[in-house]
């Protein structure tokens, strides 16, 4: 991992364990990853929002900043507090974010029930600007999903999902260009995860090709 600040992390929202780990299955009789085996929290999150696409201005901005406060943490501690992350930012409204002072800096500094990381924070802030910005060439959602690549991944186990692709790369450079921050490579292959630009769902998996942007493999 090149970045300093997106420490190298597992592209699934969970730790995969050290042994080769395929889908798991449940007591309902369906397969899942390691990571959304267990946990109710995060076998929801699986089952019902993880993969599926986000076209939209303030939920691919919401899902940018989250994927940008995950980094070098759980993705199970950040789904945990995004009800606080939601109301401390107003709802991830990228108008009203950008409106953001010093006293909101403070504000969210001073909030127990988000991570308070003055570098994340304040990028949460100037990534609400570059959004509106973008309006002028088409939006955040058109801007994003022209990097879709053309072929996703089939991993059979958590160690074949990959943690970035070319495409990431591009992503990642292209909104440096525009103005944003905390985008590396890492963390926008999540972001194109979580959004349904590739389905990463293992092989097997009950969620796999539901996205109906890819055709189960």
């Amino acid at each position: 991992m090149d970045r300093i600040d997106e420490p190298a992390a597992p592209a699934a929202p969970g730790t995969a364990p050290p042994a080769a780990t395929g889908a798991v299955i449940g007591a309902d009789g369906l397969a899942r990853p390691p990571w959304a085996a267990t946990d109710p929290l995060l076998r929801d999150y699986y089952d019902t929002e993880w993969g599926m696409p986000v076209r939209d201005e303030q939920g691919l901005y919401e899902r940018i900043s989250l994927e940008a406060f995950q980094a070098g943490l759980s993705w199970a501690t950040i789904l945990r507090k995004r009800p606080a992350f939601r109301a401390a930012f107003d709802g991830f409204d990228p108008d009203t974010v950008a409106r953001y002072t010093e006293d909101d800096v403070a504000r969210l500094m001073g909030d127990s029930g988000i991570v308070r990381n003055d570098r994340k924070v304040r990028a949460a802030i100037t990534n609400a600007r570059a959004v509106i910005a973008l309006r002028a060439e088409g939006g955040l959602a058109d801007f994003v999903w022209s990097f879709a690549p053309a072929a996703t991944p089939e991993p059979r186990t958590v160690e074949e999902v990959p943690t970035r692709s070319a495409e990431s790369a591009a992503l990642s450079k292209a909104l440096r260009g525009k103005g944003f921050a905390f985008v590396g490579p890492t963390t926008m292959f999540a972001l194109m995860e979580a959004i349904g630009m590739v389905d990463t769902h293992l092989v097997g998996s009950h969620r796999r090709g539901t996205s109906g942007v890819w055709a189960a493999g």
